[in-house]
């Protein structure tokens, strides 16, 4: 599914990590000199792609678990996860389709918190498979990026709720990797020993997905 979001469209001036208030945590990458990765663009607007469309999302019945190797695996309702505690992330965010939309203000829930109150990482835990509500789909991560101090299970975009359609009423935020790992409709997050290779890593992509190396396919 592709569209275009035109209700959140950027002026010509680039947001800058200066101009964020103190409380705000800044992704490192929006401190570079040049901030489109090789072969991306800017793009002002914010498109609109998935696999299939987004799933019906009932809030009533929504929950995020963390699950796998953990020390206590955890569930939250939407009440309960709403009264976590808060962060506020300014990074940039990469689509593999080569755009780049730089200066987004997210806000929510701490992947480092979220892990933490699960007990913490199991020894032999290296990698990650997030869930979504999407009909089974799924992606795949390392450890060290779903634990980077700007990664975040967010519900708000720019001060507002994030739309259905861009992965609300939670969605993983990961600015390390391409948007493909930043799941949309997160349902869960699973940590695991070994790789596991979610829908576009099992159609090609690459495994990782770091946009400043170009990580896009696996081959």
């Amino acid at each position: 599914m592709f569209g275009m979001d035109r209700t959140k469209t950027q002026g010509k001036e680039v947001p800058s990590a200066d101009s964020q208030l103190a409380d705000v945590i800044i992704s490192p990458d929006t401190r570079r000199a040049n901030r489109v990765p090789p072969g991306q663009a800017r793009t002002a607007k914010w498109p609109v792609l998935d696999a299939s469309g987004p799933p019906l999302v009932d809030l009533s019945r929504w929950q995020l678990s963390v699950s796998g190797l953990v020390a206590e695996p955890a569930v939250w309702s939407w009440n309960d996860f709403q009264k976590l505690p808060r962060v506020k992330v300014f990074s940039d965010f990469h689509c593999v389709t080569r755009w780049s939309r730089l200066g987004n203000l997210w806000e929510g829930v701490s992947t480092r918190e979220l892990i933490a109150r699960a007990g913490g990482a199991g020894p032999e835990a290296r990698f990650v498979v997030a869930h979504g509500y999407d009909r089974g789909w799924t992606t795949n991560l390392p450890l060290e990026h779903l634990l980077a101090q700007d990664s975040l299970v967010a519900f708000l975009h720019d001060g507002e709720p994030i739309m259905l359609e861009h992965g609300g009423p939670a969605r993983l935020v990961v600015p390390g990797l391409y948007a493909w790992k930043s799941a949309k409709w997160l349902h869960g997050l699973e940590l695991v020993k070994d790789d596991r290779p979610g829908f576009w890593g099992a159609n090609g992509y690459h495994m990782r997905g770091d946009p400043w190396a170009e990580e896009r396919f696996g081959w």
